[in-house]
């Protein structure tokens, strides 16, 4: 036990703490305040408290718990709402009210509710660590597979199905080295990644149904992406519209720094939407961590380990997750103002020498992986991260640590966002370094077409940007007519393809096969109209057409009516045959 010395803010020094380790939570005063130790120096800690420490003062006590920062994992976990450091919010505000006192404690899953535990494993099997011994259907989305833990590998001395709390016994292995109890609970530290087989290179992509992502910057399944840009421009929206129809099992939502009300638009919004894929409502497959900023500045560093750590749970059952960062912006400047009070040497503005070293700790713990156990059994973790860098500045610290690390970069863009233009991302700025990796996905999926489709669209909107100069110049009218065939189709692959209504019931998302087929249709109009030059049409004539106010109106065809495009092809191909018959 040791005594207190020095408080300042949420950092505190003790004595007296020789025999502790790093990253062992203690409690401090006589309100049992949780904390961390993230400096020893002797017989001197310096510890990170997770609450507000107005009241402690020299000679309060310190008492080290002997355990490192760690998580309950269990059934029970979905669809929780936790704070940074995983205690579950509405178990906090029975006990404490709406504001959460201090050094109030509960546990972060129901140690007392009985599962349905169905053994799959039977005695006298020889497993491994990771195989499954059973598992507990906890809800009708997720099945939550019990495995056995990392030494506990051997034969199943006994196993039966039955109602168990996560405290319980559900099975016991006969070790090397004597006997193992089996409960449904596990505890894992959030600062070491946990263990699997192989890393393995990404071969397809987590679709979002956000066309501009899917289409020109798609992410892989395991692999990671940064979203940055100023303030107003959409990150949170389209943090919001990943975590909500990206094609992931899980998603693991971390509201870290961020403006509370965000988080409640998030809490609101998710009970009540449905998974498009599945029908059932999206918290099925959800858990949420709030550490908003009015919330205590240490927890917010430790809720990104806490999201990632049971992201690595899910996964290691074979589930592929993703998991939002909102924002590590935030987060870096938790680390700042402990870096500050523990008067280390400051980096860069600020920041700490270390600050692109835990930005990469954090983003390679995604991926896709072999987990541990005798089967084939693949699980991953797409992570995606907001980046707020002020006055959307991508040179800061932050961003530039950022874009080291990721392969896929959204750069939002304030200029879009002032038109009215979501998602902001700016496809002259943004790109994806999975975009090749990914391409034999797209020509088994959507067809050999896809490839060239996207490259064209990219390169008319290239284009487009290099005639803005010649028009702003000398007015529209001195283009070309092929020129402004260009013009017309950046703006319809623009204002029809790429802005999508995040708030519109059938424009929210897209498949990719409908993506397909708005761009087809787009692009045959380009192919068409070219066409029509070549015998003399005028352009005017061409952006007279009818069926182009249909093209514009595609996005709101619903999934289950895609016939109306075959309808909107026939009648592009007669109306440019009547068009090019009169000549």
């Amino acid at each position: 036990m040791g005594k207190v010395i020095k408080v300042s803010g949420p950092l505190i020094v003790a004595d007296g703490m020789g025999d502790s380790k790093m990253f062992d939570v203690v409690k401090v005063g006589k309100d049992r305040l949780i904390g961390e130790i993230i400096e020893l120096r002797g017989e001197f800690a310096s510890i990170q408290v997770y609450e507000e420490t107005a009241g402690i003062g020299p000679g309060d006590e310190v008492v080290d718990t002997g355990a490192p920062l760690s998580v309950e994992l269990g059934p029970g976990l979905i669809g929780g709402i936790y704070d940074g450091i995983q205690r579950p919010l509405d178990k906090l505000r029975a006990l404490s009210g709406d504001r959460i006192a201090r050094g109030v404690e509960a546990e972060a899953l129901d140690h007392a509710k009985k599962w349905t535990f169905v053994a799959t494993a039977k005695k006298g099997d020889e497993l491994k660590a990771g195989d499954e011994l059973g598992y507990v259907e906890e809800n009708v989305l997720i099945r939550h597979k019990i495995t056995v833990p990392v030494g506990a590998d051997g034969e199943v001395a006994k196993i039966s199905s039955g109602e168990y709390t996560v405290l319980d016994v559900v099975a016991e292995m006969k070790t090397k080295t004597g006997k193992a109890r089996v409960t449904m609970l596990r505890r894992s530290m959030v600062r070491k990644g946990r263990p699997y087989r192989q890393k393995l290179s990404p071969t397809e992509p987590m679709t979002t149904g956000q066309r501009v992502i899917d289409t020109f910057f798609p992410i892989a399944r395991g692999g990671v992406a940064a979203v940055p840009g100023p303030f107003g421009s959409g990150k949170t929206v389209v943090q919001h519209q990943l975590a909500k129809w990206a094609d992931a099992d899980i998603i693991v939502y971390v509201g870290c720094g961020e403006r509370g009300n965000e988080m409640t638009d998030v809490l609101n919004e998710f009970p009540s939407l449905t998974d498009p894929k599945t029908g059932e409502p999206l918290m099925k497959r959800t858990v949420l961590i709030a550490n908003t900023s009015d919330m205590p500045v240490a927890a917010r560093e430790a809720s990104i380990y806490t999201g990632i750590t049971i992201a690595e749970y899910f996964r290691d059952m074979g589930y592929n997750v993703a998991i939002m960062a909102d924002s590590t912006s935030r987060w870096a400047e938790a680390l700042r103002e402990m870096s500050g009070r523990l008067e280390e040497m400051p980096g860069e503005e600020g920041y700490p020498a270390y600050l692109a070293s835990r930005l990469a700790e954090f983003y390679e713990r995604a991926g896709t992986v072999k987990v541990l156990g005798s089967g084939d059994i693949t699980g991953s973790i797409t992570a995606i991260g907001a980046v707020s860098p002020p006055g959307g500045d991508l040179s800061e610290p932050v961003s530039q640590a950022t874009l080291r690390i990721v392969k896929v970069f959204w750069g939002l863009s304030s200029s879009l966002a002032y038109r009215r233009h979501f998602p902001a991302i700016d496809w002259l700025t943004s790109y994806s370094l999975y975009s090749d990796r990914l391409s034999n996905w797209y020509d088994r999926e959507l067809g050999e077409e896809w490839n060239s489709m996207r490259a064209e669209a990219m390169r008319i909107l290239q284009e487009e940007a290099s005639l803005n100069e010649i028009v702003r110049l000398v007015g529209a009218d001195a283009l070309g007519g092929r020129d402004k065939v260009t013009m017309d189709t950046a703006k319809s692959i623009r204002e029809d393809y790429l802005h999508q209504n995040a708030f519109h019931e059938t424009d929210t998302y897209t498949s990719p096969k409908k993506q397909f087929r708005m761009l087809k249709l787009i692009l045959e109009f380009d192919n068409r109209a070219r066409a029509a030059l070549n015998e003399n049409v005028e352009t005017e004539d061409i952006f007279a057409l009818g069926v182009k106010e249909k093209i514009g109106r595609c996005k709101y065809i619903s999934e289950e009516n895609m016939s109306e495009f075959d309808k909107i092809e026939d009648e592009l191909a007669a109306e440019f045959e009547a068009l090019t018959g009169k000549r």
